[in-house]
């Protein structure tokens, strides 16, 4: 009911050129209808969205049917794109009556002083915190106008304008207000993310048309550090390294597909030795009275050597194909990796849907050598 409410609104914003000729018959009454088809129809952006809630504001000086309008506006606003607007929102705020929801005594703040309505006003707050959409103090006077300081609406406000701030800056990973819509932009800030626990590593992006027998012609995004370069010569040439993924990081509501490149962890140097064992105590000399070790480990684990493996380098391709991931072993070993020549690489790709589709016999799971 209130979907129908919404569209019959929306549709008398349209710009009609339809003009009905009538002409009487001795039988019927004929009507012929003029099209003009340079008419379009109303687009749906945020104009339109302000317009067909400021026709209902106009349609009833009383405004019968607000709620169920305001929760019509609410289930349509991601087909306007204007879920992550706060003029919108105070629009909508904007429709509920004035006045007349505000508790007189202390039992009607209490039992919560016409419910459907505050439980719109709650609904839309709600649903501005699930958009990351962050109140201001107009919205507070407009509330504190509508249900009075002790309504159910204000307090919500009041619980969102504390936590808010608190979460809107916590992530250590910034990010803009409004996500680029290149990918390649997305790619990067991805990256960045992901090896941001490094922060010697160098980011680099680099095109397929490097290597001559490529056949996907896209980017590649590519990070290493000079501690993953180091690694990566330490690696034996027997052993051959994987190509892992492919893996997602979410940026807001998008998603960015990267891939690892694994090698074998070094092996750990274990001291046999007692500690407890006093018969031989190490004394260094010139330093009187001191009993002990004055030198660290001989090796230590770096943030790259995980439990599966050691990180040598992260990427994220255009197309994340089989191809593309072959060109960017390539121009790593092109770009400073030349032990790449002699190590032989695995690649566990899962297949994309396209592929499974067509060749449901084969499993997911293929391992192509270099």
């Amino acid at each position: 009911m209130a979907l129908k409410l919404f569209n019959n609104i929306l549709k008398t914003t349209r710009t009609s050129s339809y003009v009905p000729i009538r002409w009487k018959n001795s039988n019927t009454e004929k009507t012929v209808t003029v099209y003009d088809p340079y008419v379009t129809k109303p687009k749906k952006n945020k104009e339109t969205y302000l317009e067909v809630i400021k026709m209902f504001e106009g349609h009833d000086i009383r405004r019968r049917g607000h709620v169920e309008f305001i929760y019509a506006s609410l289930a349509r606003m991601k087909e306007f794109g204007v879920e992550k607007d706060l003029e919108v929102y105070k629009a909508l705020v904007d429709v509920l009556p004035k006045g007349k929801f505000i508790p007189t005594n202390i039992f009607q703040a209490e039992f919560m002083h016409y419910p459907k309505q505050q439980q719109c006003a709650v609904d839309l707050l709600e649903q501005m915190e699930d958009n990351s959409v962050m109140p201001d103090t107009e919205m507070e006077q407009m509330l504190l106008n509508i249900f009075g300081r002790r309504g159910i609406p204000l307090r919500k406000f009041w619980r969102m304008m504390y936590w808010m701030p608190k979460f809107k800056n916590l992530s250590p990973w910034y990010l803009p207000d409004q996500l680029p819509n290149d990918t390649l932009e997305l790619a990067k800030l991805a990256i960045q993310r992901i090896t941001s626990v490094d922060p010697e590593t160098n980011i680099s992006i680099w095109q397929t048309e490097e290597i001559d027998a490529s056949l996907d012609k896209t980017w590649i995004v590519s990070a290493q550090s000079r501690i993953q370069l180091t690694l990566l010569e330490e690696q034996p040439p027997d052993e051959p390294l994987t190509v892992k993924g492919p893996y997602l990081v979410y940026l807001r509501d998008q998603t960015v597909t990267y891939f690892l490149l694994l090698g074998k962890i070094r092996p750990e140097q274990k001291d046999d030795k007692d500690l407890d064992d006093v018969s031989n105590i190490e004394k260094p000399p010139g330093i009187p009275g001191f009993i002990g070790r004055t030198t660290l480990p001989a090796i230590k684990c770096t943030v790259h050597e995980q439990d599966d493996g050691t990180i040598l380098s992260v990427c994220a391709t255009g197309t994340s194909s089989r191809d593309s991931l072959l060109s960017w072993i390539r121009l790593l070993e092109k770009h400073g990796n030349p032990v790449l020549s002699n190590i032989p690489v695995i690649f566990t790709l899962t297949a994309p849907p396209t592929d499974i589709a067509i060749q449901e016999t084969q499993p997911a799971t293929q391992e192509d050598k270099i």
